[in-house]
């Protein structure tokens, strides 16, 4: 667990904020943002910057990315990451944007997500320059005293004016009293490690706003909150969630990255160009007015975006290759060369016959026999390019020997 290393060369503050902003929802206050950078400078000392995560699922997408890239981009310039594990705050759950209530993880539950958490982040920062910190350090020691002083900072009437909270209680919907102490959690996170800035989505600025009051109750200088915008789904109605199932995941293979980035509206291309790549602010301003003024076009500047997200993720290489299978699968309609092999597994055989349904089940091209099912009478399912509509088509097992097996667009297996 490292910080940044001490500033030792000339800082232009007026680039750093250039740079930033590009990315930002909003800075508040912005004043003391550039006032912080400009002491940071001058007194070689970096600004320390907090990023909390609740390991609430195993897997991070791109739109968690998002606040991870601004993070990395501020370790670039020199300043300390410090990635805050929420073991403690997880077990409430945020309730941000939240309708009800959500459910208490366990703290194995929580654990174990968080290691998978820490090991995607890594594909964006640089982990070894990055304090890591659970929670749990400091919240867990806290009594019923301490929680008491620490609540006595907000009023029930500025929690309930919370756009989440004032919804659910005009709509009768419960709120428990975890979820109002939640923010107080989150803000003392901010007072245990002495946060100069911290960052989050845009759903996040009530929470980042509460760090300031309970720095100040705590005699420390307030914290600026740094939003960052929250990214538009693969359907480009909402934002991007596992649960919506219009997420572009950070350990996706490349052809399901490029491929998911190919299928975005046109009109999502100058937000994922600003929010999904390391690209400078005056590359990112090109596109947008290149694609505004129409000299650049759509379809190849949603390849090339496909290309910088595969390439952050999976390096140049797969890039290319990611680019190339898309061209052979979806142009030309062809089978790539480089398809997966599999046996027939034995529990899809009975009577030396395959049912379709239970071979894709049992591969993994399904998570059940009802979704092969449904993938099959949807016209999702190809054998050597050719479509099976009947839902329970049997084949002989030698028939499927050899023949490659499709669902949707981007999955194939070669049955052994």
């Amino acid at each position: 667990m490292l910080a940044s290393a001490q500033m030792s060369t000339p800082v232009d503050v007026s680039r750093q904020l250039q740079v930033l902003r590009s990315s930002a929802a909003e800075i508040i206050p912005e004043d003391e943002f550039e006032a912080k950078l400009s002491r940071s400078a001058r007194e070689g000392r970096p600004l320390r910057v907090k990023l909390g995560i609740d390991p609430s699922a195993p897997d991070l997408h791109l739109g968690h990315a998002v606040v991870l890239g601004a993070l990395r981009r501020l370790q670039d310039l020199g300043h300390t990451a410090v990635l805050i594990v929420g073991d403690m705050t997880g077990r409430v759950g945020d309730p941000s944007g939240q309708s009800v209530t959500r459910p208490m993880l366990t703290p194995e539950e929580l654990e174990a997500n968080a290691v998978t958490y820490l090991e995607q982040a890594g594909t964006v920062l640089e982990m070894e320059r990055a304090e890591v910190r659970r929670n749990s350090e400091w919240l867990a020691g806290l009594g019923f005293e301490d929680v008491a002083r620490l609540a006595s900072v907000l009023t029930v009437a500025r929690l309930l004016g919370r756009d989440d909270f004032s919804e659910r209680y005009r709509a009768g919907q419960a709120i428990s009293l975890s979820e109002f102490l939640y923010p107080l959690m989150q803000g003392y996170d901010s007072v245990a490690i002495e946060a100069d800035v911290e960052l989050g989505g845009t759903d996040q600025t009530f929470n980042l706003l509460v760090g300031r009051d309970i720095q100040r109750a705590h005699g420390q200088e307030p914290q600026v909150a740094f939003t960052l915008p929250l990214l538009p789904g693969t359907d480009g109605e909402r934002k991007m969630s596992k649960s919506f199932g219009n997420q572009i995941g950070l350990t996706d293979p490349p052809e399901e990255q490029f491929g998911k980035t190919m299928s975005i509206p046109d009109e999502l291309l100058g937000t994922w160009f600003r929010l999904c790549t390391g690209l400078s602010p005056d590359e990112l301003d090109a596109i947008e007015l290149g694609l505004k003024d129409g000299y650049l076009h759509h379809a190849e500047q949603k390849r090339r975006l496909g290309r910088e997200i595969v390439a952050r993720y999976h390096g140049p290489e797969a890039a290319v290759a990611a680019e190339d299978r898309f061209d052979i699968v979806y142009r030309g309609h062809e089978i790539p060369g480089d398809v997966p092999e599999a046996a027939i597994p034995a529990e899809a055989v009975q009577n030396g016959r395959v049912w379709l349904p239970r071979l894709l089940a049992a591969t993994g091209l399904a998570s059940s026999n009802a979704d092969a099912r449904r993938l099959i009478e949807g016209g999702g399912v190809r054998i050597d390019g050719e479509p099976v509509t009947d839902a329970d088509a049997e084949f002989p097992r030698g028939d499927l020997a050899g023949r490659v097996v499709q669902v949707g667009r981007r999955r194939f297996l070669r049955l052994t």
